[in-house]
């Protein structure tokens, strides 16, 4: 009789489930594993075996042959192994049988029977949820897993605990759920001297989730603005909580099971490789732009990202997804991000100081600045030139208001739009709006119509470039508390696009 046991195997943020078909029958002994399995699936015939043999349970002369089932889905990862001995054990009725079939389980197994952490737990929890099962995972994946209420989640340590759980001799307590991870210690706004228009320009990327580029000389406070975004973003909602840890699972990066409210904040460098920054590698792992999700991703150096990263960054912007294709994996994930860039304005850094700029001056800018295409400029809701500070202005106390103040208002702004689009579904910020429903909310009154018109007209905007003023003016007006949006707001807004307008963006 064949037993049954069930795991699960990843599809992007998705887990799939798959049944393990454990049959013991008459023939040459051997231990076969089918069903697509990768390398690492296919060992673990071999740490079964051995954590097995540590319990004293000896394989019999018999043919043993595990399905991995759908057989077409391909399988990846070591958390197969417990499913694979839980069917086993289940096989040999050492454990009962419906009880194995009842439960979703994964987890790496040691020679010695100790159960190793591995990645996904939470979105497996998902799945086990939804198919009204429970989960066993190791102990250190417990606690994340634990975050998902409707599913009953079982931790042991080893093998001999998972044996004893499922015989009554020691039964396991569910698992509880991990602390919720405070953020450290956000930077203040305050810190930065000056700067008062790249601050505002910062509030209102935060506020609306924009697109912001900031071009400058070296040591203008580009970083240090960029650094400063986290402490003014508003905390997760437990929705974008709970979809982005379950990124951050499958790259591991749950630290003991804690689920942050802080918005992620992503800083690559410029030596990157696409795979990293959009996605890909082994098994279509998720790059930047989704750990990035519901965030913000910082791409310090822009122009001296390679051309290639660069401009696969048009269609996730767009979209707020990206698909990884390989050739045994078509996998989509979300990455709904706010992108801050931040550039020199030429390779010297001081095209604007006649003084110390390079014999190349002005044609370096504009070698410079050309690396990144005009379509993905045109993608930049916000630009803003950051100038020198003086060496003078530094002695002086902080200016403009601090972090948790820019922080309130920015929390009352998303809150309006939450509400203006409760029924939007993933798409709750002014970034988002479209069509239509950015027609409706984001229509400025006649003086408004009518600046927007003549600049359209005088630098040339894209019907992008058209549309992205307006949902930046929608914010300022929410950041100002109107309901309309009125001349003023279209102006600021409008003073943010002319120069990047520069660039043939279609």
């Amino acid at each position: 009789m064949v037993a049954h046991s069930y795991t699960v195997a990843f599809e992007g943020v998705e887990a799939r489930l798959v049944e393990v078909q454990c049959a013991v029958t008459p023939g040459l002994p051997g231990f076969s594993i089918v069903g697509l399995p990768d390398k690492a699936v296919s060992e673990a015939r071999d740490r079964v075996r051995a954590a097995l043999s540590a319990l004293s349970i000896a394989l019999p002369s018999r043919k043993i042959t595990v399905n991995l089932s759908p057989a077409d889905l391909p399988k990846e990862g070591s958390h197969f192994d417990l499913p694979i001995a839980l069917g086993l054990l289940a096989a040999l009725d050492v454990v009962p049988r419906d009880a194995a079939a009842a439960t979703v389980s994964l987890g790496e197994l040691s020679l010695d029977g100790a159960l190793m952490p591995v990645i996904g737990a939470l979105p497996a929890a998902m799945t086990a949820a939804e198919d009204g099962r429970g989960l066993l995972c190791p102990h250190a994946s417990g606690p994340e897993a634990a975050w998902v209420d409707a599913c009953p989640v079982i931790a042991p340590r080893t093998l001999l605990e998972v044996v004893k759980h499922f015989t009554g001799q020691s039964v396991l307590p569910p698992s509880t759920a991990g602390e919720i991870a405070r953020p450290s210690g956000a930077r203040d706004l305050r810190d930065v001297k000056g700067q008062e228009r790249a601050k505002r320009a910062l509030e209102i990327a935060a506020a609306g989730r924009h697109h912001l580029i900031l071009v400058g000389a070296p040591g203008s406070g580009k970083s240090m603005l960029a650094a400063r975004m986290p402490g003014i973003l508003p905390p997760l909602t437990p929705a974008e909580a709970l979809e982005t840890s379950m990124i951050h699972s499958l790259a591991g990066l749950l630290d003991e099971g804690g689920i942050s409210m802080a918005r992620p904040f992503r800083e690559p460098h410029h030596t990157a490789s696409q795979a990293a920054i959009i996605g890909g590698g082994r098994g279509a792992k998720p790059g930047e732009i989704s750990l990035a999700h519901n965030g913000v991703l910082f791409m310090d150096e822009f122009p001296e990202f390679p051309r290639t990263v660069l401009e696969t960054l048009r269609q996730p912007i767009e979209t707020g997804e990206v698909m990884v294709a390989r050739a045994n994996a078509h996998v989509r994930y979300p990455c709904r991000f706010s992108l801050v860039a931040a550039a020199n304005p030429c390779r010297c850094g001081h095209l604007a100081d006649a003084e110390r700029a390079c014999s190349r001056a002005p044609a370096c800018g504009e070698d410079y600045m050309g690396r990144i295409s005009g379509p993905l400029m045109d993608r930049f809701d916000l630009r803003v030139e950051v100038p020198p500070v003086a060496y003078t202005d530094l002695a002086l106390p902080g200016s403009g208001d601090a972090s948790d103040v820019v922080a309130a208002r920015v929390a009352a702004a998303r809150e309006v739009q939450t509400k203006r689009y409760a029924d939007r579904g993933a798409g709750r910020t002014n970034a988002d709006a479209e069509g239509a429903r950015l027609e409706e909310v984001a229509a400025p009154d006649a003086d408004g119509t009518a600046l927007l018109s003549r600049a359209a007209e005088r630098f040339g905007l894209s019907a992008r470039g058209y549309h992205r003023i307006l949902r930046v003016a929608r914010t300022i007006a929410d950041l100002d508390g109107s309901d309309a949006v009125r001349r003023p707001h279209v102006a600021e807004a409008v003073s943010y696009r002319i120069v990047a307008s520069s660039s043939n963006a279609d």
